[in-house]
């Protein structure tokens, strides 16, 4: 015999005064079963639904009775003391409780402490945001996430020890961690360089005999082959260049001036020797930028300027030719690959004819337009442009700060200024306020994504306690910080935001829509390749959020901390 007292596990919902007496049961009386005494009390309608539906099979002896039954009670035909004959076929079909058809797992990353924790569901409550997703609403495929090899983070990886370097490679590339997916990398040096070089340093070098990627061979190559190592299903790779040769320049200098026309030849022929070079190594490249910040960056660093229209007609006439010729048509150019508020100007020269359009795959951008605003009037434009185009976020960082050192509470409070905060335009200052650099990545991340972009790569894996090595010394912030002298590593709360997405949400995933009546809450939502849902939302307030998401006929009832981004994964 069991006797149950309160129990709800039975009826779906939790119920009061409820006595269940069962001699000879089996599980969930799915089968033949004798002498059942059940009393509710106070019942609601659904526990009445399921109690039905539970019987499942013929039964004998059954004495029910049911206090202050509402409408669903009508379901009920006889109550007699010895027996109850149910007569309703639809719910002697149904199971003892509704069967869950998406296996939940929620994780969490939070100012209070949770760093990518996995947590539990909560009760129903009265107050909770409902949020419906919809699998029937269908955007953009998802090309991946993921951040940069740059020569400054190679270098530190060498730095570290071994197995620090194995630990932070398999945090980033490995299932068990953030599993990136997609990453961008650099052509000739960067900022993020120890030094200013390039690939074919001989003037003159017209047919680029002497090109070579030797600068590449101690550092960022080494590392990108380790990361293949690791990753189980590989990741894709944007190269961009910084500047072309010196000598190819109008002003023969590593910063600014413009591509000399007699050099669109030889400067279109160095991309497909890299690309070769680089496959010699194992590397294919999966797609390019034609240009870094083709505005400049205030002539401080390795740059090369183009407008929108001098752009386009390189890659019409000569860069999307070459690489066609060579072999190399498939290798997915992008073009601008900088603010988004320059965006319209640009997409519409790009686009401007379909002679023009083939040779792009899509627009790359930046997000150092403004620390708080994702400019998603000017994604929207570049999408219905041309919708059959991608828009690739492919560099955002927290610039002009020193990392802070194991101080996970400083990225999570509004602390941090950027380039903006001292030499923005008066007009431009309001763009540029004090933010909490988690919000700035969870907002940015979201806000990109439910705005048809494709694909989301932060700079620098990798920096030191200075936000560094470079060699222009403009310090920023990287989801790793390592002190190689004393062979530490530090992995910040932006490495937990940014897996959020990275580790979820897969390749091939198709944005889905939802319904979210929070304006405070962020939400956005997938389906990845093998079917399964991928919601992840963000809480930037003080005070946490009950919520129930609604998904065909299952609902998850669960809270999110104040300050906090939450990832929830349903599977079949």
């Amino acid at each position: 015999m069991i006797i149950i007292h309160r129990q709800d596990a039975c009826l779906g919902r939790k119920s009061e005064n409820i006595l269940i007496i069962i001699h000879r049961q089996d599980a969930c009386l799915g089968r033949k079963s004798e002498n059942i005494l059940i009393i509710i009390h106070r019942q609601d309608a659904y526990a009445t639904y399921l109690h039905l539906a539970c019987l499942g099979r013929k039964s004998e002896n059954i004495l029910i009775i049911i206090h202050r039954q509402d409408a669903c009670a009508t379901y009920l035909n006889a109550m007699k003391t010895k027996f109850l004959h149910i007569v309703t076929l639809s719910l002697l079909l149904m199971n003892c409780q509704p069967q869950k058809t998406w296996k939940t797992e929620l994780y969490e990353t939070s100012a209070g402490g949770n760093k990518l924790t996995k947590i539990e569901e909560t009760p129903a409550s009265e107050n909770a945001i409902k949020i419906k997703l919809k699998t029937e609403e269908k955007f953009q495929k998802i090309v991946g996430f993921g951040g940069s090899f740059t020569e400054s983070s190679a270098y530190l990886l060498n730095k570290v020890g071994k197995a620090n370097r194995e630990k932070i490679l398999k945090a980033y590339f490995s299932e068990e961690g953030a599993n990136y997916s997609l990453t961008r990398t650099h052509i000739n040096s960067c900022d993020f360089s120890l030094s200013q070089y390039s690939y074919a340093p001989e003037a003159d070098d017209m047919e680029l005999k002497k090109f070579s990627i030797k600068e590449d061979m101690d550092d960022i190559i080494p590392m990108i082959k380790d990361a293949q190592k690791i990753s189980k299903n590989g990741f894709k790779i944007i190269a961009s260049p910084w500047t072309a040769p010196p000598w190819m320049k109008d002003n023969n200098k590593w910063v600014g001036g413009k591509l000399l026309p007699k050099y669109n030849e030889t400067w279109a022929l160095f991309f497909s020797k890299y690309f070769t070079e680089y496959k010699k190594q194992g590397i294919d490249i999966w797609g390019i930028t034609v240009e870094n910040e083709p505005h400049g960056n205030g002539n401080n660093w390795e740059s090369m300027l183009f407008s929108p229209k001098e752009m386009t007609d390189f890659v019409q006439d000569f860069l999307g030719p070459k690489l066609e010729k060579d072999g190399y048509g498939h290798v997915k150019i992008l073009g601008y690959d900088q603010n988004r508020a320059g965006l319209k100007e640009w997409v519409d020269e790009m686009y401007r004819d379909e002679k023009a359009a083939k040779y792009f795959a899509g627009t790359a951008i930046h997000w150092y337009e403004s620390t708080y605003d994702f400019f998603p009037d000017a994604l929207q434009y570049a999408h219905k442009k041309r919708p059959d185009k991608l828009l690739i976020e492919t560099e955002g960082c927290i610039d002009a700060e020193v990392p802070k050192w194991q101080d996970d509470a400083w990225y999570w409070r509004k602390e941090a200024t950027d380039w903006g905060w001292d030499w923005a335009s008066e007009k431009e200052k309001h763009l540029h306020p004090k933010y909490a650099p988690a919000f700035r990545y969870a907002t940015d991340i979201i806000g990109c994504l439910n705005n048809w972009v494709d694909g989301w790569v932060d700079w620098n894996m990798v920096l030191d306690k200075q936000g560094g090595p470079n060699w222009f010394k403009n310090w920023c912030i990287a989801p790793v910080i390592v002190d190689p002298e004393k062979d530490e590593v530090y992995f910040t709360p932006l490495y937990y935001v940014m897996a959020h997405f990275s580790k979820f949400i897969r390749p091939d995933a198709v944005r889905i829509g939802f319904e979210n009546p929070d304006k405070d809450l962020m939400v956005t939502a997938t389906q990845n390749p093998d079917g399964s849902i991928v919601a992840v939302l963000f809480n930037p307030t003080e005070t946490k959020k009950s919520f129930s998401i609604s998904l065909q006929e299952q609902t998850i009832n669960a809270t999110i901390a104040p300050k906090a981004i939450q990832t929830i994964v349903l599977k079949k």
